[in-house]
């Protein structure tokens, strides 16, 4: 890359709120919510995601019970933020209409509607509401890993004809190498007319390198997490994020130096742990296996003392996929049956 790029403006979604909420357990304290989401904002972020790590009305015995309810967590962001769009992520099967509704009561500007890379159409009732009540609405299309390019551009096109005005393309299992990133975004941007976002995870130390690759094919959306913070072994870093699309010539709007200063200062101290490479989160990108997966499988493994990677294999082998958590002790317990037959 090089300086031609100076003209060429990188919409940053920081999702430090919604998929940093899986690395600690959902539990975000009102406090914590307002004092990012203050910081983001300062810094001149312009979409910040608040949410249940899976989407309004995650908080449940299958995904994890969240320390505040939706209206709370969106109340204590709203409150603070001056300039940026508060974004929310939607789930189909678990978020409703009147999830949305309410959303929106609370300040949300935009929405991120999510299915799996093959569900699109699941989908459509969620964005004609968004747009009908004024949203901003994006199609987010998860396990994007999993399907040829072919088959994302098909499912692209779905979200487009419903009225999304983005489509997101995610690599939920941090999956991707960057040539399998630019074949999907590139497929992506050929075929429709609306930007393209792309969502990364950092289980094969790919990430930022990833979104370069998702710029490289044309996107214009990238998302981001202080410190990384999120499932799996996290999310594309925004503070380094920024400072790469800085030195690579893109434009972001982002003041390098305060979102710096939110990461460290702020973001960090509240991580339950560093947001790291370890084992577990390796083999989930090695593996294809959903980010979100990984404080579930390090419970189970526990309870039926079991290596997590040997439960991530068998994730990964049998194609699970978001919305089958409760499958995790499933697949624990019939290992360790095994284990216990040998």
């Amino acid at each position: 890359m090089n300086g031609g790029n100076k003209a060429k403006f990188i919409h940053i979604l920081d999702t430090t709120l919604r998929d940093g909420s899986h690395a600690v357990a959902h539990q975000f304290t009102r406090e914590q919510i307002a004092a990012i989401a203050a910081g983001l904002d300062a810094a001149g972020i312009e979409y910040i995601e608040v949410s249940h790590g899976d989407g309004l009305a995650g908080s449940s015995y299958n995904y994890g019970w969240a320390a505040l309810s939706d209206e709370e967590m969106l109340k204590a962001a709203a409150e603070v933020i001056k300039k940026a769009k508060l974004t929310v992520l939607l789930l189909p099967g678990i978020g409703t209409q009147e999830d949305l509704k309410l959303a929106i009561d609370c300040g949300a500007k935009a929405v991120r509607v999510a299915t799996h890379v093959t569900e699109a159409d699941i989908g459509e009732q969620h964005i004609g509401l968004a747009k009908k009540m004024g949203l901003e609405a994006f199609g987010f299309l998860m396990m994007a890993h999993m399907v040829p390019p072919e088959k994302v551009v098909e499912q692209a096109l779905l979200f487009e004809s419903y009225g999304a005005d983005c489509i997101y393309i995610g690599d939920s299992a941090g999956a991707m190498l960057p040539e399998d990133v630019k074949a999907r975004v590139g497929a992506v941007v050929e075929k429709v007319k609306v930007p393209v976002g792309f969502h990364a995870h950092n289980n094969l130390t790919l990430a930022t390198a990833n979104c370069l690759a998702a710029l490289e094919a044309g996107a214009t959306f990238l998302d981001g997490a202080c410190r990384g913070l999120g499932a799996g072994a996290g999310n594309a870093q925004t503070e380094a994020l920024v400072g790469v699309l800085e030195k690579a010539g893109y434009q972001t709007g982002v003041d390098f130096y305060k979102i710096m200063d939110v990461a460290e200062d702020i973001v960090e101290p509240i991580m339950h742990r560093p947001q790291v490479v370890r084992n577990a989160p390796l083999m989930q990108g090695y593996a294809g296996v959903y980010s979100s997966f990984l404080l579930h499988t390090y419970r189970a493994a526990e309870k039926f003392g079991l290596d997590p990677r040997d439960i991530l294999v068998e994730l990964g082998r049998r194609r699970m996929v978001g919305g089958q958590e409760d499958m995790i002790i499933d697949v624990a317990y019939q290992l360790a049956q095994k284990k216990g037959g040998n």
